[in-house]
């Protein structure tokens, strides 16, 4: 039996420090219900430059540039250690606003997004420069006065930009009365389509795959895009591969709150294993209402602001190449309606399942990706170390099923665990950030099996109480690509050709 491969992944961030004041859900409630708080008065200070963001050696772990291992045993918090940082790095980049704003318009494709001409004039030439792929779309990064826009923006008609706290455009609601259309939402979806595609764009560039391959897009972010009539039909896929120029593709969003990425993995596998796409594209952008979620104890504490940027991940799953690392569809854990909300029962559920049907035990996976949480921005809001956390109930777990001696419990955490590194955007933390290492773990490196999970909070949607989580097994790959006759995919065709044309011959004879 062959499986699908993880072939390559790309992984963003985006320095965003004006819209943690103007568009994050904090500071937005915040002005709403108390306009002249401290919190509203300290929050500039405590906000990162982008060269603070870059030296941060969690985004650099995000973008590929360091090992998640190189955070263990640093001592938190971690902002106060500075590392030589750069903005490129081996699965992404992290970007500075300005530019992002200019994605934005190159992403608009409904005239929604206006800026001014000296801002224009400042940021085209870079993006220009820096992203050649864009070539197409660059037309439409063009300025204008953007003075009058100012009053819609008062009316609540408009969401207002800016770059180093100076008014730079604006973005337009789409629709007079349409909430799902309203400028806010409007700003959101943009933010979520842009940051996917540039996700999508370094995802690319890693990948030995022509874009014009790729057959489906599966989007997997927090958002949701659509009007009155289908406040979340989508499509966001559809709409990154437009920019992205992944022109053979059609595609669809899947939602799962925090798990959706890993439900979406596991989506994408089954499409490639079913023989429907020979290569799938998941993607996801990222979240502005997530920026500066925990600031208020981040200032109450003298840290800075360290929800500062916008994340994203794009991921190619494919058909079996010998060589990428293969996702046991035949593996995969689930929590189940009947599963429950207890803590235990839920990572039962999610670690036991897959192996069981492997005949495998915990210690059998070298690595477990879980919700990889930064904890420098977690502690401090009092959300303690959230991967740790996981840890100790999978090393419980492995202790409970006798897969592992109480005493190598503290080992079990050393040896199978991650340090979290990645930014706390909902679906950006959970299981797909290691997805990327994983590719040079399994091919390269010394590790031969590991497990993504992806947990999320389903009654965030107030239709029910219930927990949400999908587990996969994920393998070296063994070199076989054949099916389990062991004839090929390629045999297989000759043998057919040669049968049609001995068909064929029969009926000229007669």
């Amino acid at each position: 039996m062959t499986f699908p491969v993880f072939k390559s992944a790309g992984y963003v961030l985006v320095h965003t420090p004006d819209m943690i004041v103007q568009n994050g859900s904090t500071c937005v409630v915040e002005r709403a219900t108390n306009p002249d708080s401290e919190f509203l008065k300290e929050i500039g200070s405590h906000i990162r430059s982008y060269e603070d963001v870059v030296n941060y050696l969690p985004n650099q772990v995000y973008i590929g540039n360091n090992r998640p291992e190189e955070l263990k045993g640093m001592a938190l918090p971690w902002c106060e250690t500075k590392v030589e940082g750069t903005r490129e790095g081996k699965m992404g980049e992290i970007m500075p606003q300005d530019e992002f704003i200019a994605l934005m318009q190159i992403c608009d494709v409904f005239d929604l997004v206006e800026l001014s001409e000296e801002f224009v004039a400042e940021v085209k030439p870079k993006i220009e420069a820096n992203y050649p792929e864009l070539a197409p779309f660059m037309d439409k990064v063009k300025g204008c006065d953007v003075e009058s826009g100012k009053a819609d923006v008062e009316a609540h008609k408009a969401e207002a930009l800016y770059n180093n706290g100076k008014f730079v455009g604006y973005v337009k609601a789409a629709h007079d009365v349409d909430v799902n259309l309203n400028a806010h939402t409007m700003f959101e979806n943009l933010v979520v389509k842009a940051s996917g595609v540039l996700a999508a764009l370094h995802m690319l560039r890693h990948s030995a795959v022509d874009r014009k391959e790729i057959g489906y897009v599966i989007e997997c972010s927090e958002e949701a895009c659509g009007d009155i009539n289908q406040r979340g039909g989508g499509n966001f896929a559809k709409s990154i591969a437009e920019i992205a120029g992944i022109e053979n593709a059609t595609g669809s969003d899947t939602r799962g709150f925090c798990a959706g990425p890993t439900h979406a993995l596991i989506h994408a596998a089954a499409l490639v294993k079913a023989g429907v796409y020979k290569h799938v594209m998941v993607v996801a952008g990222g979240a502005t209402a997530k920026l500066g979620m925990n600031a208020k104890d981040h200032v109450k504490k003298g840290l800075p602001v360290l929800e500062d940027v916008v994340g994203g991940f794009a991921v190619l799953v494919s058909e079996n190449d010998g060589v990428s690392p293969v996702i046991r569809t035949d593996l995969v854990g689930n929590h189940t309606v009947a599963t429950g909300s207890a803590p235990q029962a839920v990572m039962s559920a999610l670690i036991s399942e897959g192996i069981d049907k492997g005949g495998l035990k915990i210690t059998d996976i070298d690595v477990f990706s879980v919700e990889m949480q930064n904890p420098d921005i977690t502690k401090p809001a009092g959300a303690g170390n959230v991967p740790e956390a996981n840890y100790k109930m999978i090393g419980a777990l492995a202790v409970k099923r006798g897969d592992l001696e109480k005493k190598e419990l503290k080992n079990f955490i050393e040896a199978h665990g991650l340090p979290g590194w990645a930014p706390t955007q909902g679906h950006i933390p959970s299981g797909v950030p290691y997805v990327g290492f994983m590719i040079d773990d399994l091919t390269t490196g010394d590790k031969n099996r590991a497990m993504i999970v992806g947990k999320g909070s389903l009654f965030l949607g107030r239709m029910t109480n219930l927990f949400d989580g999908v587990s996969v097994v994920v393998e070296r790959n063994n070199g076989v690509t054949e099916d389990a006759s062991g004839i090929s995919k390629d045999e297989i065709k000759k043998i057919i050709a040669e049968a049609m044309k001995k068909m064929a011959l029969d009926m000229v004879q007669e």
